[in-house]
């Protein structure tokens, strides 16, 4: 047995170590990466029913759609987190390590300025917002929801600022690194929110302090660490703060702005939708369904997330050969995640049962749904990684723009006529609209055919 753990030791060493630099740099993250998430993919499994039994399926719904709201806010990056995760890999691949540490320092100063005008703006009007009607629940709930909303607004924008430490360890193709950041915050969660069940009755306030304030935690002691040691060299400082780089940043930071906002209203209104046609409790288990299917995204994103930077490097070193060789790898993966999507759309009830018990009730119908969206998602998300990477986005940026504005309206439709299901299937159909169109721009652009709007 010893000697079988030897040769397969040996086996897993040659193959990760084998090939290009940048090749084998990006599989030993997607290794870790993998080992990472795993935990951080089974403490989120265990948290679903550890909260939903702290409170209740509908308080758990209202705490989903709160949050997500929160999440809104993330827009007002306004690109440049992005825009520093390509100039950052740029940087480093010319070796200008004086201006990569300027385009960090920068980005930093930017963003805390934007963000501490938000919060002192939210911090404003919360008092005048009536949440009871926002989440569409009982004004009994109004004191809690406002703060509720307060506490876990100010540590989103402090966790806003603050996560620039895993976009610069992405931009040096080292993602796992950032993923661990994102397993200790889950994992101190946990604990906090298990605590909760044994010393207190469910709160929402206690949920939300205790959810928002543990990854802030995590992101101040892993920044001190990384910006004193092996990142120090890129650490941000007042004396590099230079707002004439704010120019680059956003030249190509202002269209992922737009993007952005596209994205969250693709990704983050569902909830909201949910919640005004159909009630709070509702949420929970579209987003039940959600999680059990998001395995395979998460695995699926563990593989394209060092890739967006590894394509950026291997575009500006012209080596398109690697590029080919990559994106069909990652197709072969793609196939493997749709088969697994099918394994657990078949294994699903019995997945249910065994996660949420009989608390949570999710139809057949909506697992299937989700499935064929994961399917499509995961396929558009591998070529927007290179996109993005290669700074190609002008088409995504109109593409985005055009189903955004047809997302809402046409989910409320579909949701009227077909429920959850319907709402799912809004997200699969205008994924694989996005899934064709990105293939057959990143098949041009690899073949030097992309033209006009195709290569901008």
């Amino acid at each position: 047995m010893k000697d079988q753990f030897a040769s397969l030791y040996l086996y897993i060493n040659k193959t990760i170590n084998k090939g290009h630099k940048r090749s084998v740099k990006a599989k030993k993250n997607i290794l870790a990466s993998f080992l990472i998430k795993g935990g951080s993919i089974a403490i989120s499994l265990i948290l679903v029913p550890l909260t939903i039994n702290y409170v209740n399926p509908t308080s758990y719904g209202i705490w989903l759609t709160l949050s997500s709201m929160v999440g809104w806010f993330g827009f007002f990056d306004i690109g440049f987190g992005h825009g520093l995760r390509n100039k950052l890999a740029e940087s480093i691949a010319k070796e200008e390590f004086l201006l990569a540490k300027k385009y960090v320092s920068t980005t930093y100063a930017i963003l805390s300025l934007i963000i501490g005008a938000v919060l002192l703006i939210f911090v404003g009007i919360n008092p005048f917002l009536n949440w009871s009607s926002i989440l569409n629940t009982t004004a009994e709930l109004e004191g809690e929801l406002s703060t509720v909303a307060l506490i876990v607004f100010t540590f989103f924008c402090m966790q806003f600022v603050l996560k620039l430490m895993t976009t610069v360890l992405t931009a040096n193709q080292e993602p796992a690194k950032a993923s661990f950041f994102n397993f200790l915050g889950s994992l101190f969660s946990l604990l906090v929110i298990f605590i909760l069940t044994k010393t207190t009755e469910g709160n929402l306030i206690y949920l939300g302090a205790a959810l928002s304030f543990t990854p802030v935690l995590v992101l101040i002691c892993s920044s001190i660490w990384f910006y004193t040691q092996e990142y120090k060299r890129y650490a941000p400082s007042f004396r590099q703060v230079d707002f004439s780089l704010a120019r680059d940043l956003m030249s190509l930071g202002a269209k992922f702005f737009i993007i952005q906002i596209g994205a969250l209203v693709l990704f983050s209104t569902n909830n909201v939708i949910i919640t005004q046609l159909f009630g709070p409790e509702e949420v929970t288990p579209f987003n039940i369904a959600f999680k059990l299917f998001s395995i395979v995204t998460m695995g699926f994103g563990i593989v394209v997330t060092p890739m967006w930077s590894a394509f950026t490097d291997a575009y500006v070193r012209e080596e398109y050969d690697w590029i080919k060789n990559s994106l069909a790898k990652m197709r072969k993966i793609w196939f493997m995640a749709m088969l697994m999507s099918v394994g657990i759309l078949l294994a699903s009830p019995f997945l249910y049962q065994i996660w949420v018990g009989d608390s949570v009730d999710v139809p057949f119908p909506l697992s299937v749904a989700m499935c064929l969206y994961v399917i499509v998602a995961i396929w558009q998300t591998m070529h927007v990684f290179f996109l993005n990477g290669i700074g190609k986005i002008k088409l995504q940026l109109y593409l985005v723009m055009i189903t955004a504005l047809l997302n809402i309206p046409l989910a409320i439709l579909l949701g009227k006529w077909f429920g959850l299901v319907g709402i799912t299937m809004t997200s699969t159909l205008i994924f694989a609209l996005m899934g064709v169109v990105f293939s057959i721009q990143t098949h041009k652009i690899l073949n030097k055919t992309a033209k006009n709007i195709w290569n901008e």
